[in-house]
This record gives C-alpha cells, sequence and structure tokens, in this order.
C-alpha cells in the first residue's frame, strides 16, 4: 500500500509549486492568484530509499520498484471555506479522500507575491484552516447524528457505534480542539476512521522558506515548530523554490546543488520519512533476480497481513514467511549467505514484520 497525501493551505503559499516539484512535473499551474488550482491534481512519486538499491546490486535484480506515495494538491482554503467561500465545499471533499494533510505555510517574505489577508503570519494561517475544518466537521456531525436517530432508537449497533464516537468528536470540536485528539479504542478505529472527519486526519505542517532557510529555517518556521510541538504534530521546513528547482536536475547534479545550499537531502525525503513517521508507515522488501521492491505496511502488522498487501491469496492460503533482516542480507551477501550463516528465520502467523525485513512468503492456493 502506499498513502494519499493532500496538500492544502491558503492561497498563494507556494502548495502548486511544491507539488510540481514532488511530481517532477508541471501538471500543477502555479500563478498568483487565488483559486489557481480547482481541479485536484494527483501525482505519484517513487518513496526514495537507498536499502532498495542496495538489495537490487547485491540481488542483480533486473528490475527495481519503490514504494509509491500519491500526493493531491488541493486548492488553497480561506476563512469561510466551511460555508462555501472561495471553493470551500468542493475542496474539503477532496480532503475528505486523503490519508494525511500536508499542511502548507508561508514562512517567507516577498512582496511579489500577494497574501490574501495581507500579511505573513504562518501561526495564524494554520489557526485559520483548522477552524475552517473544524467547522465542516461539526456540520456534518449534527447532519449525521440527526439521519441515524431512527437506527440508534431501533439498537442497530453500528449506529450506536457511530452516535457515540461523533458526539465524543463534537465534544472535542466544541472544546476548540480537533478530533485527532480523541483517544480512539482499537476496537472502535474502523468505525472511527468511517466517519471521515477531515481534523482526525494526521497532520504534517511544511514550512515553506526563502531559498536561504532552507537548511535552518527562520523565525516563522520556528513558531509553526512550536506550534506543531505543542499540538503533537509533526513539521518540516522546506524551500518550495529550491525542491523546484532540484526537480528539474539529474541525480549527480542534485547532489551538488544540495551540498552548495548546505542541505543534507533533498525536502522530498524529509517530507517523506516525517509522512511516515506521521502515519505510522515503514518497508518490507521482496527481493529476487526479477525484481527488488519495497511495500509500504503499518506498523504492527502481521506475517499474513503483509503478505495480503501482495496479494489478498498469499494472506488466505498463508503458511510461512521466510524472513531476513535488511543487514543481515547486506552483511552476508544475499539470501543465500545469510542462509549458511543462520540468519534466515521462518515465521508464522504472529510474527509482526519489521522496518526493513526481506521477506519470502510460502502460501496455500
Amino acid at each position: 500500500m502506499g498513502f494519499k497525501t493532500g496538500i492544502v493551505g491558503m492561497p498563494n503559499v507556494g502548495k502548486s509549486t511544491l507539488f510540481n516539484a514532488l511530481t517532477k512535473t508541471a501538471a500543477a499551474q502555479a500563478a498568483n492568484f487565488p483559486f489557481c488550482t480547482i481541479e485536484p491534481n494527483t501525482g505519484v512519486v517513487s518513496v526514495p530509499d537507498a536499502r532498495l538499491d542496495k538489495l537490487a546490486a547485491i540481488a542483480t535484480s533486473k528490475q527495481i520498484l519503490p514504494a509509491q506515495m500519491t500526493f493531491v494538491d488541493i486548492a488553497g482554503l480561506v476563512k469561510g471555506a466551511s460555508k462555501g467561500e472561495g471553493l470551500g465545499n468542493q475542496f474539503l471533499a477532496n480532503i475528505r479522500e486523503c490519508d494525511a494533510i500536508a499542511h502548507v505555510l508561508r514562512c517567507f517574505e516577498d512582496d511579489d507575491v500577494t497574501h490574501v489577508d495581507g500579511r505573513v503570519n504562518p501561526v495564524e494561517d494554520a489557526e485559520t484552516i483548522e477552524t475552517e475544518l473544524m467547522l465542516a466537521d461539526l456540520e456534518s456531525i449534527d447532519k449525521r447524528l440527526v439521519n441515524i436517530v431512527r437506527k440508534v432508537r431501533g439498537g442497530d449497533k453500528d449506529a450506536v457505534d457511530q452516535e457515540r464516537l461523533m458526539n465524543a468528536a463534537k465534544a472535542a470540536l466544541e472544546d476548540g480542539k480537533p478530533a485527532r485528539t480523541v483517544e480512539i479504542d482499537a476496537d472502535d478505529k474502523k468505525t472511527w476512521d468511517g466517519l471521515q472527519l477531515l481534523t482526525s486526519k494526521a497532520v504534517l505542517f511544511v514550512c515553506n522558506v526563502e531559498e536561504e532557510n532552507a537548511a535552518e529555517g527562520n523565525a516563522h518556521s520556528a513558531a509553526v515548530a512550536k506550534m506543531a510541538e505543542e499540538q503533537g504534530a509533526a513539521s518540516v521546513v522546506i524551500s518550495a523554490a529550491i525542491e523546484e528547482e532540484i526537480s528539474q536536475l539529474d541525480a549527480e547534479e542534485a547532489e551538488m546543488f544540495l551540498e552548495e545550499m548546505g542541505l543534507h537531502e533533498a525536502g522530498l525525503d524529509r517530507l517523506i520519512k516525517a509522512g511516515y513517521g506521521l502515519l505510522h508507515l515503514q518497508t518490507y522488501f521482496t527481493v529476487g533476480p526479477k525484481e527488488a521492491r519495497a511495500w509500504t505496511i503499518h506498523e504492527g502488522t502481521s506475517a499474513p497481513q503483509a503478505a495480503g498487501v501482495i496479494h489478498g491469496d498469499f494472506e488466505r492460503g498463508f503458511i510461512r514467511a521466510e524472513t531476513i533482516a535488511y543487514g543481515d542480507f547486506i552483511a552476508f551477501d544475499g539470501e543465500q549467505g545469510a542462509k549458511e550463516a543462520g540468519k534466515m528465520r521462518s515465521e508464522g502467523k504472529t510474527y509482526i514484520v519489521k522496518d526493513g525485513d526481506v521477506m519470502h512468503f510460502l502460501f496455500n492456493t
């Protein structure tokens, strides 16, 4: 599985520029006016992982297939979006379909780029967007509570569970807190996710800074980092302008450019790592002469569930998983060497897959 991240923010904060850079396309028109993006642009990008290249080299794999991540460039939200201001209703619906939100905040000063409120204050921008999402959630909850009254009175278990969770979310929202602050039991997670509340989405604040501040950030990004820490969220500093420039270079040129800018890695890498951490994702590998491939799973995924990411039949007919830790695969020069060194393990249905595991599944058809 991959995951879908919606890029949101106020107009003119650099969302489309960042999207273009991340997807290495010019699919999103970048312009200095609000609502430049009307229909959401979607781009699928490969998740960079140096481990995959090393595994493929040892196994002499003919094909390398990285994990993938989907970005959705959603148009700029403004105050009143929850009531349909700007093009609010359409964009709020686009956010519901995403697993997480990358909230791009303007942390750069530039008199040539208009701000809809005539000032640069990323913390206030974040609060404006959060408020609109919270208002939209409250409206949605109120409508749903009315619609399920009859089922609740009839004792429908699903409806009763939904009502209980919606009331918990409503209490948090009315207290000025997003739905993601509500503690949910594991047994309720499926029902909770089904509510598709906007403020239940994991949020990553993306601080778009000037080129000269890409390495260390600035006062604006520091304020955002403080806000994110207080909320238990994550933040990352990126210069969308630099990322767009890097996207036009080959690998060697990009590496030299990053060194000149004092950056250790591209913003895409930092963004994906932060996103993985935010959603508690990890990677396992399948490696052979035909292909080396990375697969994305949630932390805590069992071996049969991990097999099911490849194909449902693998999970249904799961027998066992031959497993080698990434470090052992590298240290002992591949599967055979690891096997001879006693580093290949046979894991059953209860095994919880670890990040970097190299796996081969045996199953009944």
